[in-house]
Parts: C-alpha cells; sequence; structure tokens
C-alpha cells in the first residue's frame, strides 16, 4: 500500500465528486466493487453517480475544504468543513478502503452540522 497515493486519490476522488464530476471520479480512482455505508445513497457506483449528480444540481454552490487526511493499512480518513447554501455549516469524518490495486472500494462517512454555539471555546477541527 502506497499511504501519500491513496490520501491524495482520496481527496481527489471526493473533490472531483462534491463539486460536480462524479462519473469522472468513479472512472479513475474506483476499482471493480464500490460498498456505500452511507443511508443516504445506494449501494455501488451508480448510486454514488445519483446522489452526487443531484447534490450539484440541487446545491451548485456548496463547497468544501479538506481539514485533516490520514492514512493507515487500505484506510484513508478525511475531516471536513462543508458550507452549503445559506451558510449550513457541516464536519464530515470519511473513511474509504482500498484495494489491492491502490482503488477505493468501500466507503463509510459521519456528518454533523457545526451548531451555533458551543459549550467550550473549541472548533469542531
Amino acid at each position: 500500500m502506497n499511504l501519500e497515493n491513496n490520501k491524495r486519490h482520496a481527496i481527489a476522488f471526493y473533490k472531483m465528486a462534491y463539486e460536480g464530476n462524479p462519473k469522472e471520479a468513479i472512472k479513475r480512482y474506483v476499482g471493480e466493487e464500490y460498498i456505500q455505508h452511507n443511508p443516504d445513497v445506494a449501494d455501488g457506483t451508480h448510486g454514488f453517480i445519483d446522489y452526487f449528480e443531484r447534490m450539484q444540481r440541487e446545491y451548485p454552490k456548496k463547497s468544501i475544504e479538506f481539514v485533516r487526511c490520514i492514512a493507515e493499512g487500505d484506510l484513508v480518513a478525511l475531516h471536513t468543513h462543508q458550507t452549503w447554501p445559506g451558510n449550513d455549516q457541516y464536519v464530515t469524518m470519511d473513511f474509504f478502503r482500498f484495494d489491492v490495486y491502490g482503488k477505493i472500494c468501500e466507503h463509510w462517512d459521519a456528518i454533523q452540522q457545526i451548531p451555533k454555539s458551543s459549550a467550550n471555546p473549541n472548533t469542531m477541527y
């Protein structure tokens, strides 16, 4: 496993899909299978493409910032800051598993809206 390549590929994959080109993201970075654990997205590459194409149509002005990227073994974790229309902001944590060929084959995520106030002075990053 090449951890640095996997990190670069996970970021490029997610950025490309998020910004409106999920078909190309799948073509470049996904292997023979794609197992999806997000309950809002259908399993497989078609579900992924459908979801991100719909998000691009409905929310073309959304943005993403990659705050952290951590790799170990065949896994890459991304910590992101997303801003959606109306200044709705979310923190996400995405996990990608890579196959032996360096292609993404599985995805998990968790998302939380950033609250307007906090019990502590720390950011979510």
